[in-house]
């Protein structure tokens, strides 16, 4: 066996990688320092804390299902290296105005990472059954807690009133159970399945008998949060100029049916993509206000680049190793 010429360490996944860089025959001759040398990358398993803090609250992982619950949701974030950095990228957008209103509502803060793990915090995101936005609300709940569907009009879409939708629900659900934990469980189940299976089973949320997409629910919540609080220690290296600026927006109050939102994003020197992306509850080439008020946000065109790299805005400087 031929041992490496150099090890390059680095840290990942709670333990030390290492790459291992091969010369092999390695000479003076112009041949060989055409040559490349071979880098092989050594995975390592993350480690799995004993226990985390969730809402407050320590949560003990040493139980077998608990630490193979943990241990395969870590895995899987660490490893899939570009959807974990693109999170944190567009974190540093979203939870600036996520966090807010969870506080103004009472609900704990680590439920931001619950967003994160419903939409991959894409407030245009689309579930397979038709769940929409950063809070995944089904047309029929999102109406339920008040917020406007309508031709024109996908509030489910808009982070602010779906966040605040999402605490109405994160509300009432506590007041049922009293326990964070079954609360995120039946943000994914409904508080029909988790009261049923609950009262059948009268055991702890994470050690319910549940379907395996929920099972798995509340391990990727704690997986996120372990990761976005110590990304270096999984492998994630990034500056501030990596992450999405969260850009400064006006607000244009509109009470009056917009015929073409092409026209009246062309009055503000943006355009229509412009406005959808900073308003993706615009769901159409117009907007019907029907006796509604509605902000829309026109987004600041100093903003708007990133030809200043060192201007970026750092919401948690964990994130980054320098900046």
């Amino acid at each position: 066996m031929k041992w490496p010429d150099r090890i390059i360490s680095f840290s990942a996944g709670g333990a030390i990688c290492f790459a291992a860089v091969f010369f092999a025959g390695y000479n003076d001759s112009e041949k060989a320092k055409e040559e490349r040398p071979a880098v092989h990358f050594m995975t390592f398993s993350p480690d799995v804390p004993r226990k985390i803090t969730f809402c407050g609250e320590t949560v003990d992982l040493t139980r077998y299902n608990r630490h193979e619950g943990m241990d395969r949701e870590l895995s899987s974030f660490t490893y899939l290296h570009s959807t974990t950095m693109l999170l944190m990228k567009r974190a540093n957008r979203y939870f600036p105005v996520i966090e807010p209103i969870l506080k103004a509502n009472g609900i704990p803060d680590d439920f931001k990472y619950l967003a994160v793990i419903e939409s991959n915090l894409d407030p245009m995101s689309v579930s397979p059954v038709r769940a929409k936005g950063i809070w995944q609300f089904m047309e029929a709940t999102a109406k339920e807690y008040r917020l406007v569907i309508t031709s024109t009009v996908d509030e489910r879409s808009h982070v602010g009133r779906a966040t605040e939708a999402a605490c109405k629900y994160l509300k009432e659900a506590h007041d049922k159970y009293g326990d964070w934990l079954l609360v995120a469980a039946s943000y994914n189940a409904g508080m029909g399945r988790i009261s049923s299976e609950y009262a059948r089973q009268q055991t702890p949320a994470l050690d319910l008998w549940l379907v395996e997409e929920t099972s798995r629910y509340l391990y990727r919540i704690f997986a996120i949060k372990q990761i976005f609080e110590n990304p270096y220690r999984y492998g994630f290296v990034m500056n501030a100029r990596n992450l999405y600026r969260a850009i400064p927006c006006d607000e244009v109050t509109v009470s009056e049916d917009i015929a073409d939102l092409a026209a009246f994003a062309a009055g503000y020197r943006i355009t229509l993509s412009d406005l959808k992306r900073f308003n993706p509850w615009l769901r159409d080439t117009r907007l019907v206000v029907e006796k509604r008020i509605y902000k829309i946000l026109i987004p600041r065109s100093e903003y708007m680049t990133y030809d200043r790299p060192d201007d970026v805005e750092v919401h948690d400087s964990r994130w980054v190793v320098n900046r």
